[in-house]
């Protein structure tokens, strides 16, 4: 098709010839109306879109001098169009990179699926745990279940952070003024740092667990947060979940507890039996 075509009255009284081609004709404009909203939606806000706009004047003009009769200014402005938008592509090619993958990331058409919240802040979980065990850096996280743990939350200092293992790493790290006390999460963001939580009152507790472990055993006993440690003298990672204390654990061992408290759909509180029958398990 070309813009003599779109004077031409018999070429429109064609595309309703035939009941079957108005239906043909609907989808294909369905289907460009649809590339074209994509298209617009992915390079809004670009460079692009400066030579989208002067491209689009041009073929309005061309269209318009077609009808007129105005052949020596079509002609020019079709010579204006072919090369100049050839010469757009060599300038603009940085802006129509970007333009094309925010335009793959609006379809959604082969991306794969979403990783969920829950995905995600296990992975930061373990990633932030793979660098502190090996350094022994100290380490205790508790993460909110059904009960709410705003009182100790009240006891730190809000940070209303998004997960991630850059910044568990960074509150951690020595020396820091958030390093000491817990990591509290709370809907998939981190509610505070530098919490205070309870400290277990069983004698069973073997002396070599410190304060960290307690606070995580003592959490657990009036809650049914997860929690993790990192020792600070052995790089040892530690869990607690439902009364239950697991200890010496390795990276893919606690990347398991994880993955079966936060993603299995059979994550369900244990029983009173289990919590206080079963003990301090490893």
């Amino acid at each position: 098709m070309n813009f003599q075509q779109l004077t031409n009255l018999q070429y429109w009284a064609s595309l309703y010839y035939d009941p079957w081609r108005i239906v043909i004709n609907i989808i294909d404009v369905a289907i460009v109306a649809w590339i074209l909203y994509y298209l617009i939606k992915a390079i809004a806000g670009t460079k692009i879109m400066i030579l989208v706009r002067g491209v689009l004047f041009f073929i309005l003009a061309q269209f318009f001098a077609n009808i007129i009769g105005l052949t020596t200014i079509s002609w020019l402005i079709n010579q204006v169009i072919t090369y100049g938008v050839i010469a757009a592509v060599v300038i603009f090619s940085p802006e129509i990179r970007a333009g094309l993958e925010k335009l793959g990331r609006a379809t959604d058409i082969f991306s794969a699926t979403p990783i969920s919240n829950e995905e995600k802040m296990v992975q930061a979980f373990v990633k932030s745990v793979a660098y502190m065990s090996p350094r022994k850096i100290g380490a205790l996280v508790a993460i909110q279940g059904t009960r709410t743990l705003q009182e100790y939350i009240a006891t730190g200092i809000p940070l209303n952070a998004d997960v991630s293992g850059e910044l568990l790493i960074n509150i951690f790290i020595p020396n820091t003024p958030l390093h000491d006390g817990a990591v509290i999460i709370k809907n998939n963001k981190i509610a505070a740092s530098c919490a205070y939580l309870p400290l277990t009152e069983s004698s069973g507790i073997s002396k070599e667990f410190g304060t960290r472990h307690r606070a995580a055993i003592g959490l657990s006993e009036v809650s049914d947060a997860f929690t993790f440690v990192v020792s600070e003298e052995t790089g040892g990672i530690s869990t607690t979940h439902n009364g239950i204390f697991k200890y010496d654990l390795t990276l893919d061992e606690f990347e398991t507890e994880l993955r079966k408290v936060f993603l299995s759909e059979q994550d369900k509180p244990a029983g009173l039996k289990k919590r206080f029958i079963g003990g301090w398990k490893k």
